[in-house]
């Protein structure tokens, strides 16, 4: 073998496709075949200097000093497999690898193997680094894909037009993208795949000690079989999630169930990986009833203990095994000291924390101030002492609580104080949350940041769960629970404040998708328990807009729980929290619920005399009316609520009767009409700074202008209204608008680019509820997808693996 390229190098990995189909097929024929096929790809590696590394099986991995070379190996290896029954997959990728006497070292090899193995036979992908040193000539772009190992994602390109099926990336998953690398395991992975590729295997548990690295072995697995299942692989956290009733909310938020979950699912061929389950156990009965309904369903879940169904096979996650620790330590210590080697100290430090991952991920924070001997002695003095809880608690469990322990005790008096507090936050926190709370200062956080107890990232602050569970622990211990809670609500409470997302407030003026939105609910839930309905109703109201934009179906649970006890709740109160109610139900598509609790609001609102409110109901029932056909009596209302709002001086009012008035005469087919009313109210809008209402005048513009057959106009409308809703973080709008730009598009003749922007909005809108939609995604089909077919469906496929963000970005371009 000649010496191994060094410097910048270019892998290339060949992969035969189906290999084991084309045996039983071929037969004797197959030994030739393949002779046939190594013979074709070592003549075009050699011809162009490639360096063959390493022989698999049937796979090559060749390496080239220029990534020109390597691309002109890939094409003419391909070119001479042409006439052969053999189909050959390749990938190639140009890093900066290390060169040992064993061979190459890095991520680079590793990238290579995986952009090959999402490809199929025939194809040829490259990375973004290997297009950059050869050019786009020839290449086709497919975009960004996440790969199997779950770091950032790869733009990947495609040698010549062949047209292949999607790549089995991880674009159809929403598994999380990984901060370190995934180190040691291969046991333990093969392990669990197996068991997951069992036909019998429904339900896999998981099981194991808080730190002891399921959440990651589980994540892999599951990134290692997406492509074996074809609607998808799905990541569900819920760290965040107490009440098991919740569960099945969280599923449906994932997976985009707007009503029933197991009639969603139905026979779809579905991984759901469930993460710390250990807390809602009280749920596994339902999901019992869930694998029994839905019968390709399968569950990956990760949980300190057993569900304790029927279905279910458990897999204990084990420790590291000593060479895998020393390797895990290695790689954590070198992140925070780089230039740290292993010595004689390492090995009896991971023996002292039982090769758990989280308790040597926080003994190699301390080499940055400790020496191992040093680390080593802290651990043989506080193990033992902290070690002896319940017997019937795992040991692991004890030894885990030890390490924390440990370094906790490290810290000192007010950073134990601030560490307990920050216990209290949900989702993370930033640097004012965290002195309001906890009085965590900038020079607090940033050590417990470096004692590997925090960790922070686009200026949020979070703990690991396992860690905030020990926080929380010892913050009832001290007696300050009650004070800190208190504290997190009067924060949250007077954030809440200040935006007033209500009709009474800055309502559709702020973006309103809050960093905090776990601190918010973790706020509302505790004022429940604590009996104080009042405040938490208050907060509710005030988060009126954004329950609306981001999350109707659980604003309407939400306030139909709160609204079982309104006795107790003033008037004005439950005139708002009715109204609000009702906003939700609406876009829930519960359009019946949401009529009855309007008309309880006004009621109300009459009875107080407010005829500000009064003006509100009166256009929001007419809207509700116009939308069961009663055109007549929608005209009545809206114009009674326009005469209303003038009289009390409500711009914002008169702008949004406006808008009903235009949409009740494109009802009518008059579309001229409402154009002209879209066309007063908008400037009113934007005046007044009602943003969330300009978006949706400009978008029934956009509509009314399409059906005058004014397509471009049309365009310029919707893309400004996505602008703004981008702007807002309006998820729903931001749909409709880029429908409208596909309507708009398909209208005039391009039928490929309106058919990748419909695909982003199908991919969008099966992702999550996206309020109305599933109600009205038919009627924008039948406008979309006009034209020709195969255009449109050649655009269709290219949208549905495009992230939403970027076919926003598609549209504005």
């Amino acid at each position: 073998m000649r010496e191994l390229p060094s410097g910048t190098v270019t892998f290339l990995f060949t992969d035969i496709e189906a290999s084991t189909r084309l045996l039983h097929e071929l037969g004797d024929d197959y030994a030739e075949a393949l002779t046939v096929h190594r013979r074709a790809l070592r003549e075009a590696f050699e011809r162009h200097e490639g360096v063959e590394v390493d022989t698999q099986g049937d796979a090559f991995f060749v390496a080239f000093a220029r990534a020109s070379d390597a691309l002109d190996a890939a094409r003419e290896g391909q070119d001479g497999l042409d006439d052969g029954p053999i189909r050959v997959r390749m990938g190639l990728h140009t890093g900066e690898p290390v060169v040992t006497d064993e061979g190459y070292v890095g991520i680079d090899v590793h990238r290579a193997a995986r952009i090959a193995a999402v490809g199929h036979g025939g194809q040829v992908l490259v990375s973004q680094s290997t297009c950059e040193l050869v050019g786009l000539d020839g290449l086709r772009d497919l975009g960004e894909h996440r790969l199997k190992d779950l770091a950032a994602p790869e733009h990947i390109y495609q040698l010549g037009d062949g047209d292949f099926p999607p790549l089995k990336s991880l674009n159809q998953s929403n598994l999380p993208v990984q901060p370190t690398p995934f180190v040691g395991r291969e046991k333990e992975l093969g392990e669990v795949m197996v068991l997951l590729r069992e036909p019998e295997t429904r339900l896999l548990s998981l099981t194991g000690a808080g730190g002891s690295g399921k959440t990651r072995l589980a994540v892999q697995a599951a990134a290692e079989v997406v492509d074996e299942h074809e609607h998808g692989v799905w990541w569900v956290p819920l760290q965040a999630v107490r009440d098991p009733e919740r569960v099945f909310g969280a599923i449906a938020s994932v997976v985009g169930a707007g009503g029933d979950l197991a009639e969603h699912v139905g026979a779809k061929r579905m991984l759901l990986v469930l993460d710390n389950f250990e807390q809602v156990t009280a749920s596994a009965p339902t999901l019992g009833e869930l694998l029994a309904a839905c019968p390709n369903l399968r569950l990956l879940v990760t949980s300190r203990e057993l569900l304790r169904l029927a279905a279910e096979r458990e897999y204990p996650v084990p420790p590291l095994v000593e060479q895998e620790s020393v390797g895990f330590f290695l790689s954590r210590a070198r992140a925070v000291r780089p230039g740290f080697e292993v010595d004689e100290n390492v090995l009896p430090i991971c023996r002292r924390v039982d090769h758990l991952p989280l308790a040597l991920e926080l003994a190699a924070a301390r080499v940055k101030a400790l020496s191992t001997g040093q680390i080593l002695e802290r651990l043989d003095r506080s193990l033992p002492l902290l070690t002896g809880g319940s017997r019937d608690a795992p040991e692991r469990q004890q030894t885990l609580s030890a390490a924390i322990a440990w370094s906790y005790d490290l810290l000192s008096a007010g950073e134990q104080q601030a560490f307990r507090r920050l216990g209290l936050f949900s989702g993370g926190w930033d640097l004012d949350a965290a002195e309001a709370v906890a009085g965590a200062g900038l020079d607090v956080l940033q050590s417990l940041i470096e004692k590997s107890l925090v960790r922070v990232s686009d200026e949020r602050y979070t703990l690991l769960q396992t860690i905030r569970e020990f926080a929380l622990e010892r913050l009832d211990e001290a007696g300050e629970l009650k004070e800190t809670r208190r504290l997190h609500f009067d924060l949250y409470f007077h954030r809440a404040q200040r935006a007033d997302n209500s009709v009474e407030g800055a309502y559709g003026r702020h973006r309103v998708l809050m960093p905090d939105e776990d601190n918010l609910r973790g706020a509302l839930d505790r004022a429940i328990a604590a009996g104080e309905l009042e405040p938490a109703t208050e907060l509710m109201v005030m988060l009126e807009q954004f329950w609306v934009m981001n999350y109707p179906f659980e604003g309407a649970s939400r306030f139909k729980a709160l609204l079982a006890d309104r006795e107790r709740m003033p008037e004005q109160l439950q005139a708002r929290a009715l109204r609000c109610f009702a906003g939700s139900s609406w876009l829930a598509g519960d359009y019946e619920r949401s009529h009855r609790a309007n008309e309880e609001s006004l009621a109300l609102f009459r009875s107080l005399g407010d005829d500000q409110g009064v003006a509100v109901l009166l256009h929001r029932i007419g809207i509700s009316t116009m939308y069961v056909g009663e055109l007549a009596d929608a005209r009545r209302l809206l114009s009674e609520s326009l005469e209303l709002h003038r009289r009390v001086g409500s711009v914002r009012g008169e702008v949004e009767v406006l808008g009903g008035l235009a949409y009740l005469a494109d009802r009518e087919g008059d579309y001229e009409g409402a154009r002209k009313l879209f066309e007063r109210g908008i400037p009113m809008a934007e005046e007044i700074d009602f943003t969330w209402w300009q978006v949706n005048l400009l978008l029934g513009h956009a509509e009314a202008l399409i059906q005058l057959e004014r397509p471009e106009e049309a365009v310029a409308s919707a893309r400004l209204a996505l602008t703004l809703a981008r702007e807002l973080g309006d998820r729903q709008s931001s749909l409709y608008s880029v429908a409208v730009v596909a309507w708009s598009t398909a209208l005039g003749g391009d039928g490929e680019r309106a058919g990748l922007l419909w695909g982003a909005v199908e991919a969008e809108a099966a992702r999550a509820p996206v309020g109305q939609w599933e109600t009205e995604s038919e009627l924008y089909a039948g406008r979309v997808l006009v034209g020709d077919r195969e255009e449109l469906e050649r655009g269709r496929h290219k949208g549905r693996l495009l992230s939403f963000e970027s076919a926003v970005d598609e549209a504005l371009d």
